[in-house]
């Protein structure tokens, strides 16, 4: 019964492998089967093995040449294909990247977008023509020198008005201004781009010799000025400060004077770009100060480090 089922089965696979066309009628595949001896079934079935174990190889090499994931044609056990299905398309470096260039974009947009509205506002606070704050002047230094606008252009200049008598206020302002000296200059790595300036706003009692010996308690860098009343009057004006020094002094006379207290940032232009009040620290106020610098530097004009 055993040999029966055996040669059943070979004279099955000897009718499959020969292609009889559906719409033809003259083939008979029983006749066929009935002629072939059981020796010639298991000769062609021999024959017909081999051929059929190299296709199903043929037919899985060409599956693997057409695989969409190359990744996963070449995993080798199945740990490596768990890791790549949990991790996905994405791996850490490409989401550290990701990251970080997200987070530079942002950045560069934030300092960009600062950078205009302090141009902005440096605009606006110049005049049609005449700056709001600031203009021309003539002075003299501590060596009684003539000092006029024009030697604050070309760097940027940081303008304070006091008066050496000051009980409190002025030695206070005078140690922040010390302190935002060093600061940017460390900053800068240059001690030209950034003038320092005192103008008193008591020319009767604050002579060179006078302002010199104060000065040199707070900085060495301070650039101090003076002038008869009607210049000192006239850039007080100029920088809209307010000051309630007497006209016609007497020699020896004790007064107290009121003035307004800000510094004044100024551009290499000579045009106002910042006001530094009381509430600002040496930090703040030396931040502010570096990125009104660094704008101008980044916009390629020029600085005269004399």
């Amino acid at each position: 019964m055993s040999s029966s089922l055996r040669m059943a089965g070979l004279f099955g696979q000897a009718a499959r492998a020969i292609s009889v066309p559906e719409s033809s009628q003259s083939y008979r595949i029983l006749p066929f089967l009935r002629s072939t001896s059981r020796s010639q079934c298991r000769a062609y079935s021999q024959a017909q093995r081999p051929r059929s174990a190299q296709n199903i190889k043929s037919a899985l090499e060409l599956r693997n040449n057409f695989s969409t994931s190359a990744s996963y044609s070449r995993a080798k056990t199945m740990g490596q294909l768990k890791q790549r299905n949990s991790t996905g398309p994405f791996s850490w470096k490409a989401a550290l990247l990701f990251v970080l260039t997200g987070a530079g974009m942002m950045i560069y947009f934030r300092v960009e977008k600062a950078r205009l509205e302090r141009k902005r506002i440096a605009e606006m606070s110049k005049g049609v023509g005449k700056p709001k704050v600031g203009g021309p002047f003539t002075l003299k230094d501590l060596d009684g020198k003539e000092f006029t606008a024009e030697d604050l252009k070309g760097k940027y200049s940081f303008v304070y008005f006091g008066f050496t008598h000051c009980p409190d206020i002025c030695p206070d302002e005078l140690d922040k201004m010390a302190e935002i000296i060093d600061k940017v200059k460390e900053a800068t790595k240059d001690d030209k781009v950034f003038l320092p300036v005192f103008i008193t706003c008591d020319p009767a009692r604050d002579s060179p010799e006078v302002l010199r010996e104060y000065l040199k308690e707070f900085h060495p860098g301070i650039v101090g000025l003076t002038g008869t009343y009607e210049q000192v009057k006239n850039v007080c004006k100029q920088y809209r400060v307010y000051f309630s020094t007497p006209r016609d002094v007497k020699p020896g006379e004790d007064y107290l004077v009121d003035h307004s207290i800000y510094f004044y940032l100024m551009d290499p232009d000579n045009d106002f770009v910042e006001c530094i009040g009381r509430q600002d620290t040496p930090e703040s106020a030396s931040r502010v100060i570096l990125e009104h610098i660094n704008d101008w530097k980044r916009e390629g004009k020029p600085l005269k480090l004399e």
